[in-house]
């Protein structure tokens, strides 16, 4: 039988407190006590917070980092003149930064990485819809090799030497179910979606994705093993345009939007087999920035809402809380 740190790494440690530093599962001995104990981490209900507004309000914005460090970049405001954006800002946990703009102006497309290494793929610019695809090095953008296919409101995962690009718009409003895949150099057509979307939420790796609703409106999720695509359990909503964060066993969506009652504030938590409805954005929001790390830590900034005006420079910041609990392991 294997022993205790032949499985974990470390033996089972003798201590005389609770507030020790331990590592989460962690086996320990109070001596002073007798009690054999272990270390737990416990999460608690999540909820959207109020962050800095971005410099310029705008929708389908591409967006990659964490909630504490994200870039966004480009995306549309109808109101103004003229309406695709090439403006790239940088999110530091309170406040926007605006940085080295893009290339091309564009809105919908596919966007992966961090935000000092991203990938932005496809879209829709002043000529319609683009196979361009720009890469970010933290100070300026560079045109990399194109996609295949042209298409707009194609979501992507991965990081910027490794990526998916999932499905699109070949407009006008032509669904496709084509997986690229990004190896550093070039793209590859791969093992097609089972059903043809766009507007998709995405989250995950090269290998391991997870892919979300979509328009036509549809509630259908289906999961990626590096392969092929395999159906897995629909979303609580049909709905199109959310934000995602996390991975393919733990992810969030939120926002979005169904033809009734239209745009959406829920959030939905994936947990590798299921979805569970939890805390609302504060505002209903569709094509936001749904850039921002894992499913206990995420960020939304910008999109569409029924606010006035229509098209916002808003940012909401979704955290989990975490408690750490020493449980007694009685016979």
């Amino acid at each position: 039988m294997a022993e205790y740190k032949a499985i974990h790494g470390f033996t089972v440690q003798n201590r005389t407190s609770d507030t020790d530093p331990v590592n989460d599962g962690q086996v320990y001995f109070r001596s002073d006590t007798g009690d054999m104990k272990v270390s737990l981490n416990v999460y608690g209900t999540g909820s959207w917070a109020t962050g800095g507004n971005l410099n310029s309000g705008r929708s389908i914005i591409a967006g990659a980092g964490t909630q504490t460090a994200t870039t966004v970049a480009g995306g549309d405001n109808p109101a103004a003149s003229p309406a695709l954006k090439t403006f790239t800002e940088q999110y530091n946990g309170s406040s926007w930064t605006e940085v080295g703009d893009i290339s091309d102006a564009r809105k919908t497309w596919g966007s992966i990485g961090t935000s000092t290494a991203m990938l932005i793929a496809g879209g829709q610019n002043g000529s319609g819809v683009t196979v361009n695809v720009e890469s970010w090095d933290n100070s300026s953008w560079t045109e990399i090799a194109n996609l295949n296919t042209a298409k707009t409101q194609n979501y992507s995962v991965g990081i910027q030497t490794s990526a998916l690009s999932i499905g699109g718009d070949t407009v006008p409003n032509t669904a496709v179910a084509e997986t690229e895949v990004w190896n550093g150099t070039a793209w590859t057509e791969v093992n097609n979606q089972n059903t043809a979307k766009y507007a998709r939420a995405a989250v995950g790796t090269v290998t391991a994705a997870l892919a979300a609703g979509g328009q036509p409106v549809v509630a259908i999720v289906e999961s990626w093993d590096g392969t092929s695509w395999t159906e897995v359990a629909d979303l609580n909503v049909a709905k199109q345009g959310m934000g995602s964060s996390g991975d393919q066993s733990t992810a969030i969506v939120f926002g979005g939007n169904n033809p009734s009652p239209g745009r959406l504030a829920t959030t939905e938590s994936w947990n590798g087999a299921s979805w569970t409805e939890i805390g609302d954005l504060s505002q209903a929001i569709m094509f936001g920035a749904g850039s921002g790390g894992s499913s206990l830590s995420a960020l939304s900034s910008g999109g569409e809402s029924t606010a006035s005006p229509d098209t916002q420079a808003t940012t909401e910041e979704w955290t989990v809380p975490e408690t750490v609990t020493n449980l007694t392991i009685t016979d």
